[in-house]
């Protein structure tokens, strides 16, 4: 019997492509299938044409915001399929947080969470006694030039998205405004005034970007109060510093809650001749054990909540998944429409025309409401 061969793609960090080929080679000695994996930067997996990277591969990492357009594009196939309930039911219990319905969208499930993110904190214990807890401790040390906050496109807009769900103000993810005026007004103001504090070059920073200028010898960035969580660098060795990771600092009144979900799934290409293949190694590469082992191990930031749990997970990486579990649990999902992710750029786009032009806090929250009422017209 001959080997059959998949084709996967995901995006090219170590976390992202690292656990899917350690996998993969495992899944070939247990069901005697080949997947091969290519990558493509952050950047170019958000701008791709989503048709054709399902036209060209039989597995796709996607994360949950990209959900209605595939769909609505006819390009996954839907993973509820018959006669595997229960393995759903024990993958949907293991979610965390918010995770694992993320992907489910008009009544189907479309992928699998195979890595669970959120924005939290990042910080470094040799630079502070503890990570900042209120929002007001992090602007005291922003002030002292000890603070960065990665501001270039999508993430300025999830920063907006995670202090107002934080101050129970949060966005709309169906038809309608975004935000109302007075309560988009306050949250355009705060991100304002720490813009202000950081370096400009913030503005051209992603969450990578962040942690390596944070883990440098010579650093002194003690806090990155809002970032995507890279358990790599929590990983004793992985750069000269390593950066601890906590729960968000606090805003509003109701604790760490609403951070903008991230995170990625596995999903199958509606296109692929051997979908049943494909099907089978989403159901095995997101289980617990698996995710908790083969996994984490290789670097993976594991999207089940048995890896969170975990004693060995936690204390290889510096107990990483314990110390922002609550931020997790309380995360927010974004918007997930045909039509949203045009919106998350034109949106971040906007937020930093206003933020380095000085526009009026009030016509930028009008002109996201708009941008994101046309969001819905496709």
């Amino acid at each position: 019997m001959s080997t059959i061969t998949l084709k996967g793609m995901t995006w090219s960090h170590p976390r992202g492509y690292d656990p899917m080929v350690a996998c993969s080679a495992l899944w070939k000695e247990k069901a005697g299938v080949e997947i091969n994996w290519d990558k493509r930067s952050l950047q170019d997996f958000e701008s791709f044409p989503v048709e054709d990277l399902a036209r060209a591969y039989d597995l796709i990492v996607i994360d949950h915001p990209h959900v209605g357009q595939i769909t609505a594009e006819g390009c996954l196939a839907p993973l509820d399929v018959a006669g595997r309930e229960a393995e759903r039911e024990a993958l949907a219990a293991g979610s965390v947080g918010r995770s694992y319905p993320s992907y489910e969208w008009q009544g189907r499930q479309w992928a699998f969470p195979i890595d669970a993110a959120t924005q939290v904190q990042a910080w470094r214990p040799d630079l502070l006694a503890a990570a900042p807890t209120r929002w007001s401790e992090v602007l005291e040390l922003a002030g002292q030039g000890r603070v960065l906050l990665p501001l270039k496109p999508p993430h300025v807009l999830m920063t907006f998205f995670t202090l107002a769900a934080n101050l129970g103000t949060p966005c709309a993810t169906d038809r309608g405004d975004l935000i109302g005026r007075e309560a988009g007004t306050a949250i355009f103001e705060m991100i304002r005034e720490i813009a202000s504090l950081v370096d400009p070059v913030c503005f051209d920073m992603d969450p990578i970007a962040v942690s390596e200028r944070m883990a440098k010898e010579s650093s002194e960035v003690a806090c990155a109060p809002l970032i995507y969580g890279y358990v790599n660098y929590a990983i004793d060795g992985f750069r000269p510093h390593g950066i601890a990771f906590a729960d968000i600092p606090v805003a509003g009144k109701s604790g760490p809650i609403g951070s903008a979900l991230g995170g990625t799934g596995i999903a199958v290409s509606s296109f692929s001749k051997a979908q049943d293949a494909a099907i089978d190694f989403a159901y095995w590469v997101a289980s617990a054990d698996v995710q908790r082992g083969p996994y984490a191990v290789a670097g993976g930031q594991p999207g089940h909540a048995a890896a969170w749990d975990d004693d060995a997970v936690n204390s290889a990486t510096g107990q990483f998944y314990r110390a922002t579990r609550e931020t997790l649990e309380g995360a927010w999902v974004r918007p997930r429409h045909d039509g949203y992710m045009g919106f998350q750029q034109a949106g971040s786009d906007r937020i930093n025309e206003g933020l380095l032009a000085g526009h009026d806090a009030g016509r930028v929250v009008d002109d996201l409401n708009l941008l994101f009422r046309e969001s819905f017209v496709r």
